[in-house]
Order: structure tokens, then sequence, then C-alpha cells
């Protein structure tokens, strides 16, 4: 019997372009019951990391795939691939990389292998909607002499930034201060200079604040203004937004705000022609205001959620979806005086006539720092199996 550990260094979550690694334990365990242990023999291992598709048949029309189906392990097979079994498609996949070949293992003993692979910058992210999903995971293969092979899965999350690709870094390193007592690899180096440049194209695109103001009116008239100071988020942020109705000619009795996702299939691949676009809920706010001269709204973005995208098959945007609900007589209607005495008590009336209308405001969400989103991953990083 050996175990097998995989254990991702810096947590579950990276960006594409980032360097990936992974350290894998082999263990051949000393049982306390055992009398007579011996050495274990594994052929080979490899390593490699490959993206999952899956569509609902019901929403989205794929062409036939081309690529065969390896559903069953053949007794003695000594091809490695790290899909097998797997639902959906295999789009996107890094070149296998042979851990050893010819390991043994004496009773107690324990051997470390890492693995280190660049995330390709052109795939998908990570995302889980109503119609398709994009699955990260690395594989680890391995096999005994005339045994078949077995995998160990790890999943991770990939978040996607645009624009990383396209940047060059500068040649020149002279102004950038080093240690000369530290060797540090050059795929290591660049890969820190990455997330650095992540979190600082990030940070410039999501701290622009400028004055955004929108009248709320239907066709009765106007009842009343919105302000949002900026439309450009990280996961993890809070949508802050405000109302004033002390402007307004028409009472607004209640109103809703909704941060929502909107996952559409692009047209070619869509099951029917026009068939409705799919809605998300990650956070709701409700309030009734009537007599209110002003309010707010805070909405938290969820780390786990997906950043907004595209590919060739869907498209995933984010929006606030606001319905309000208003009275279609005055204000001062909205309340009865319920006694003519000295004791004046004011109170609601029992129908009351009234409209409701909805808006939506596009907003543009962007990933963050992946070590943050880490924390609330619902991955783990570490993953074991015993062959």
């Amino acid at each position: 019997m050996i175990e097998v550990l995989a254990k991702l260094g810096r947590g579950p979550v990276f960006l594409a372009g980032e360097v990936l690694e992974c350290v894998i334990t082999f263990t051949n365990p000393l049982s306390a019951s055992s009398t007579s242990a011996s050495s274990e023999m594994l052929a080979w291992a490899s390593a490699q990391i490959h993206c999952q598709f899956h569509a609902s048949e019901n929403r989205v029309a794929l062409p036939p795939s081309d690529g065969s189906k390896h559903d069953v392990q053949a007794e003695n097979e000594t091809v490695f691939v790290p899909n097998r079994g797997e639902r959906g498609q295999c789009i996107l996949s890094t070149p296998p990389k042979i851990l050893f070949c010819d390991l043994r293992l004496d009773p107690g003993e324990s051997k470390s292998y890492s693995y280190c692979e660049t995330l390709p910058v052109d795939g998908p992210p990570s995302f889980r909607g109503q119609s398709v999903k994009y699955v990260y995971k690395l594989t680890v293969g391995c096999q005994r002499v005339n045994s078949p092979i077995k995998l160990l899965r790890v999943p991770f999350r990939v978040l996607v930034l645009h624009g990383l690709k396209d940047y060059q870094f500068p040649q020149d390193e002279a102004v950038a201060p080093s240690n000369p007592f530290l060797e540090e690899e050059e795929g290591l180096k660049k890969d820190s200079r990455l997330a650095d440049l992540a979190t600082e194209l990030l940070m410039v695109a999501t701290s622009r604040r400028s004055l955004h103001l929108y009248n709320i009116s239907n066709t009765r008239g106007k009842v009343g203004t919105f302000c949002i100071f900026k439309t450009v988020y990280k996961i993890g942020e809070d949508v802050i937004g405000t109302f004033n109705f002390s402007e307004g000619d028409i009472p607004c009795l209640q109103f809703s705000v909704s941060l929502q996702t909107e996952e559409s299939i692009q047209e070619e691949f869509q099951r029917r022609r026009g068939q409705p676009v799919s809605f998300t809920v990650h956070a709701r706010h409700q309030e009734s205001c009537l007599h209110t001269a002003q309010s707010s709204f805070s909405l938290p973005i969820p780390l786990g959620s997906t950043p907004g995208f595209t590919t060739n098959i869907v498209s995933l945007k984010w929006r606030l979806h606001f319905e309000f609900v208003t009275s279609g007589e005055s204000a001062g209607t909205c309340l009865v005086r319920g006694s003519q005495s000295e004791a004046v008590t004011w109170t609601g009336v029992e129908q009351m006539e009234v409209d409701t209308f909805s808006w939506d405001l596009p907003i543009k969400v962007l990933p963050t720092n992946p070590i943050l989103a880490s924390y609330v991953s619902q991955f783990s990083s570490t993953n074991s199996i015993t062959i």
C-alpha cells in the first residue's frame, strides 16, 4: 500500500498566467500491526493540468466531439489520460510531466516531488453556471506493474484578468532592489511580479471614482434620483448606492435592489432560437420608503463568484436590478386621520393604487487577489489517495 498526497503550496485559487506549484508525496506507511512489512514499487507517475467543459443539453447545442472517450481503464494500460471517466469535454490541457520511473519505497519511507506549470492565459475562468461549467483540475496518475492506473485529482480555481498576457516585462531590472545572497529562479520571480502587476492593475481599475446620477421616473413623473460613485468593482467589494426621494413628484412606497449575473449563450450555440438568458441573484436589499427623503444600500459581491467574462459559447455579465413600487396618488393621501379628538392618530389607507416598474444598471466585476479568494474557496489545498 502506498499513500499519495498532493498539496498546493499557496492555496487553491490562481490567476491565469501564474505558476501552479504542487508538492506530491509518495509514502509507504509502516503499519504498527504489520509484522512483515515489505518494500513497495511504482512503475511511473505523471502529472498534468486540464480544464473540463460541461454543458446543459437542454440549453446548449454543441457540435459533436471527435475525441475518443476513455471511460474504461484497461487492466494493463499505461496510457495516461487525465480526464478519463469524466463527463464533458477537455478543452484545455498542459503537456504531461513525468515525476519518476521505477520508484522503490521501503517501509516507512516517503519521497516528494515538485510539480510546476504555468497556467494558460488563453483559457476560460472557473465557472459553475446554469448552462455551462468550466472546471480546472491537476491530475496525478501513477501505476504499479501489471496494475491499472490510479488517478489523484486536485481541483482548483482559475481567475482570468484580461490584459496580463499583453504586458511585456522590462528587460532592465537594475532599478529593482535585489538581494545578492538569495538565489531566485527566473520563473518564480516572474510569477511573483505577475501577481503584483495584477494587483496593481485591479487597484487602478477599481479605485477610479466619479459621480453617476440617474433620474428615476415613470409615466406619471419623477420618483427620485439614484447616485453611485463607481461601476467597476472587484469580487469581495461592496456595491454602495444612495437614493434621494425628496425631489420626487411621485411617492415611492418600496424599492428593492438585486445584485445579479446574466448568463447568456451565444446565438450559434443556443438550443432554441431566442431562448431566455439565465439570471442568478447574489445579494438583495429591500426597503419600505414612504415619506423617506433619503436611503441607501450596500450589496457585497461574494468572493466565490465569477467575474464577468466572454467565451465563444457563453457570456457572463453583472448588473444591478431595481424594482420600484410607487403610489398613483399624492403623498398626503397615503395617510388618513383616525380621530377628531385632541389626540390625533394617523393610519395607513386600506387600499391604494400602485404602479411598479424596474430598471437595470450594468456594472463591471473584475477578479481579486487570488490569495484573498483562497480563504473562502470550496476546494482543499490537500488531496490524497491510497493505491
